[in-house]
Order: C-alpha cells, then structure tokens, then sequence
C-alpha cells in the first residue's frame, strides 16, 4: 500500500471510530424512563416525591446514618427544592425531578428522567405527611457491579418495579402531635420539637395513638410505595 492508500485508510478508520462514539453518546444520552410513584398506604399522603437517576456510588440517604439537612427538610415539611437541588450538584447523578404534586393514598404520579450515559439506579423519596419526619424510600437498580456499565432498564423489558419502606429521619421526636405535624388533619409546618430525635436513618415505626393521630386512620404496614420504571422509546 502506497502512502496516500494508507493516509486514506487510517482517515477512514477514525472517521469510522468517531461515527460510533458519536452514536453510542446519542444513545446514552437519549435514554429516557417514565417513573411512577404509587401510594399503597391507606391513610398517609405523599409530599411531592423527589425522584434521582444516579450512579450506584450515590445514595440519597443511608438508613443507620444521619440524614442531611436537605432530606431533613423533606422528610419534616415536604420540601422537595433544597434536596433536589443538593442532588443536581452532586457528581455521580444525571438526572432529578421533582413530581408535580403530593400523592393521595392509593393513587400515582410520574416523572420522567433522562440518561446522560451509564446509569444504574433510580432512587425515589418524599414525606408521609401526616408525620413528625417519615419519609418514604424506595429504588430500582441493576444487580451490584454492573448497575454503572450497563443500562438501567433493558429495552428487551417493559418495566422494572420495586418496592420501598417508610423511614424515619431521627431529625425530630416522633411526638404525633398535631402542632408539630404539616399534613391532615394537622396543618401545622415548620414546627419542629428535636428533643428526643434519634439522630439517624431508621425504619419508621409508625403512629401509635401516643399523641393526637389515629392510627387506625395514618398508620401503616410495610412496603408503603410501589415504583415503576419504564424505558422510553
């Protein structure tokens, strides 16, 4: 092969080259998943879910360990921004949102998140708003070691679900007292009695009757939320 056959190979070759990195990019990035968030409780309404697609490195919360003052703001009033936006600076998450109101018991809301490369875990949380500082938890993730190098959902599949738990953000005492509770029949937010807080991620151990809720009317049994990815053509 003479000089110029092998200048035009390898510019063919890279050109090639860069033709499929582009493509690939292109694809990674328009990955797209429809999330839904479904109450299964019968008497807590959900606060507007934050809702993140993140690398599995990243964990919006880890239960035996303190929560954040974002999740702490979320888990005590329902307040979805400071959360979210902690989450948008945080190297390792690709994409958050923000569902566009509190969900009811027994009812749904979606958001969709976009992809911007390998990703492996789709982590949701928002308040059970008839608490002093529960929230909900729940993810869907590859198995450990590939959820970063593979995609999150199969095209080949039509949805991955899973469950989650209520938790307790040991930022405030589980009082149930409605001058320190936000949601119904309360009304009451941005009152927080911190003496007694555990101080740590736990699983909530519901309502007890030892203040001003019913339990027969907010507490609850684990799993509290269902969610449901789907991939997005």
């Amino acid at each position: 092969m003479n000089l110029r056959k092998a200048r035009l190979a390898t510019v063919a070759a890279v050109s090639a080259a860069t033709f499929l990195l582009a493509m690939t990019s292109a694809a990674a990035a328009d990955r797209a998943y429809r999330v839904t968030i479904t109450n299964l409780t019968r008497g807590q309404v959900f606060s507007p879910p934050v809702v993140a697609l993140h690398d599995d490195d990243v964990a919006v919360f880890r239960v035996g360990e303190p929560a954040s003052d974002e999740l702490a703001a979320l888990a005590e009033d329902g307040m979805a921004d400071p959360l979210a936006a902690l989450l948008r600076t945080t190297a390792g998450v690709y994409d958050v949102a923000i569902a566009d109101g509190p969900i009811p018991p027994g009812q749904s809301r979606s958001v969709v998140l976009h992809a911007a490369g390998p990703s492996g875990v789709i982590t949701a949380v928002g308040m059970l708003v008839t608490t002093n500082d529960g929230f909900f938890g729940a993810h869907v993730a590859e198995a450990p070691g590939i959820a970063t190098r593979r995609p999150l959902v199969s095209r080949a599949r039509r949805a991955e679900v899973a469950y989650g738990n209520a938790y307790d953000a040991g930022t405030e005492a589980n009082t149930e007292m409605c001058a320190e509770i936000p949601g119904p029949p309360c009304g009451n937010a941005g009152v927080r009695h911190t003496d007694g807080a555990e101080g740590f991620v736990h699983v909530h151990a519901g309502i007890h009757g030892i203040g001003d809720l019913d339990p027969a009317a907010t507490d609850w049994r684990n799993p509290v939320v269902r969610l449901t990815v789907e991939p997005l053509p």
